[in-house]
């Protein structure tokens, strides 16, 4: 939606682009992404359920509850493909509990375009893994969520990624620094092709692993640039808590 970009461009005015700035907007081959970063030190935690067992669905709603904390959303963004009843399709880990299994089925779809693969936030850091390397390897996560397809798989764009193709859209996804310390949570401020937005992680921000949270419900929250963006009710989110000012 044009209101993204506007928005990104209008925020990085008022704040001058900071360097500091937890989310800044860049135009790379010609189109913009936003990019919120995270250290493995931060508070980064995904979010589903609300506490009286409601779906969270918006950012407004997780930031109420981070209220009675003491904290708030710096960043947020959706964080994975769900069913009709908000409920994620694969893996789904929030604060050591698991409440939905992996999927390493191929199938039909953005998911299921295999290679697929897990966010996974880690006592010690972040990773970005393959899901049958995940399913092998079982890694500890406090939390994790499963989405299709990867975007960047050590280094390489996903196989089945073409360079011409004709399918744009919003999208959104995350990336992680080789020694897990730092995670980039992009979105795309116009329709990309999967090609496009898979470069920017790696030939921009330079991250050899990448996954593809989602498409045209992707969405952001960010407090440094004055964005929210509106939509249908979300599924799971992730976000970077902080005590509020």
């Amino acid at each position: 939606m044009p209101e993204r970009l506007l928005a990104a461009v209008v925020a990085l005015g008022l704040s001058g682009g900071a360097a500091l700035a937890e989310c800044q907007s860049t135009v790379f081959e010609g189109d913009s992404f936003t990019t919120c970063t995270a250290q493995a030190s931060e508070d980064v935690r995904l979010f589903l359920m609300a506490a009286d067992g409601q779906v969270f669905g918006s950012f407004a709603r997780i930031d109420a509850d981070l209220a009675a904390e003491g904290m708030q959303l710096a960043f947020a963004m959706n964080a994975g493909m769900f069913h009709p009843d908000r409920r994620p399709v694969g893996l789904y880990v929030e604060d050591g509990a698991q409440s939905a299994r992996l999927v390493t089925r191929e199938g039909p779809g953005n998911f299921a375009m295999l290679p697929n693969g897990v966010f996974c936030i880690k006592p010690d850091g972040f990773a970005v893994i393959e899901s049958h390397i995940f399913e092998e390897t079982t890694p500890d996560c406090r939390y994790a969520t499963q989405s299709g397809p990867m975007l960047v798989i050590d280094g390489e764009l996903h196989p089945r990624f073409l360079p011409d193709s004709t399918s744009l859209n919003f999208r959104n996804g995350v990336g992680v620094s080789d020694d897990g310390r730092t995670a980039y949570f992009v979105i795309s401020d116009a329709k990309v092709t999967f090609h496009h937005f898979a470069r920017f992680f790696r030939d921009h921000l330079g991250v050899n692993q990448a996954l593809f949270l989602d498409g045209s419900i992707s969405r952001l929250y960010a407090r440094d640039l004055g964005r929210s963006d509106w939509g249908l009710p979300m599924g799971p989110m992730v976000g970077l808590v902080q005590p509020i000012d």
